[in-house]
């Protein structure tokens, strides 16, 4: 696979970031959002695999996230972030006219694919939600709730079961690893709350993978979200002794089969 190829545009904020992974003949766009604190950078085994299953892949660092502009995680609005994401979807079928896209967003990218999902639902063939921070998040909840966010770094072997994972997160220089901004706090539960009410996605394809052990984003926590997301397009897929970041695990392959394999079905 040909190495990405970076580009920048304005955001909603500032300079936006953005990879591509590209191939002379894709049959549809795959867009990856990513999670809060990483970035895009992360994901060369997820646009690897896609790639050779036959998509163009691309994505931006979100805003205040890796080699993107801004303070570090610092969000005001999900919907900022959303917007942001249009702009790499729209430069995507400006070059790829016609294809379908499937949209893939892992924890609070997956809120962020949720989000877009509802506010421009003839955009994505399917989407794919990856351990999302949806329902109700009670981490997010008692970070709220505190008079001073504490600095404590994320434990990561809850990443992935594969110790190799965390140690790379913990080494990577474009990971955040300080406390969260109360300002991103209150914007990230807005966004909860935003999907929440923005009802069904409808007969939308949309594969939601989980692992039983997230103890980032537990999984009975996301399960109300799904609940209100719900429609008779989604599939569930929770994968035992799982952590957070699925398609890091001991098991990555299978799960991201998983994924293409979904995408057959639901363009084929």
């Amino acid at each position: 696979m040909a190495a990405a190829r970076e580009w920048e545009f304005a955001g909603v904020r500032g300079a936006i970031t953005a990879r591509i992974w590209a191939r002379p003949d894709p049959r549809y766009i795959a867009v990856l959002a990513h999670g809060y604190g990483e970035h895009l950078g992360r994901y060369e085994h997820v646009a690897a695999a896609l790639v050779e299953h036959g998509a163009v892949v691309c994505g931006p660092d979100h805003l205040g996230h890796g080699r993107s502009a801004g303070e570090r995680v610092l969000i005001e609005s999900v919907d900022d972030i959303v917007a942001d994401l249009h702009t790499v979807v729209r430069s995507a079928r400006g070059d790829h006219p016609g294809l379908p896209m499937v949209l893939i967003g892992h924890s609070m990218g997956g809120l962020i694919a949720a989000r877009y999902a509802q506010l421009h639902r003839a955009e994505p063939a399917a989407l794919v939600l990856s351990g999302p921070v949806l329902g109700r998040w009670d981490a997010l909840a008692a970070l709220l709730e505190a008079e001073e966010i504490p600095d404590v770094p994320i434990d990561t072997a809850t990443l992935s079961r594969d110790p190799e994972v965390g140690a790379a997160y913990a080494a990577d220089p474009l990971v955040w690893h300080g406390p969260f901004k109360r300002v991103t706090v209150r914007a990230l539960q807005a966004g909860i709350d935003l999907v929440a009410a923005g009802g069904s996605l409808g007969d939308l394809p949309t594969l939601w993978v989980h692992g039983d052990d997230d103890r980032l984003v537990p999984l009975e926590g996301t399960r109300a979200g799904i609940e209100a997301l719900r429609g008779p397009g989604l599939v569930e897929r929770i994968l035992p002794g799982a952590r957070h970041e699925v398609f890091n695990e001991i098991d990555r392959d299978e799960v991201l089969a998983e994924v293409t394999s979904f995408v057959d079905r639901v363009l084929n």
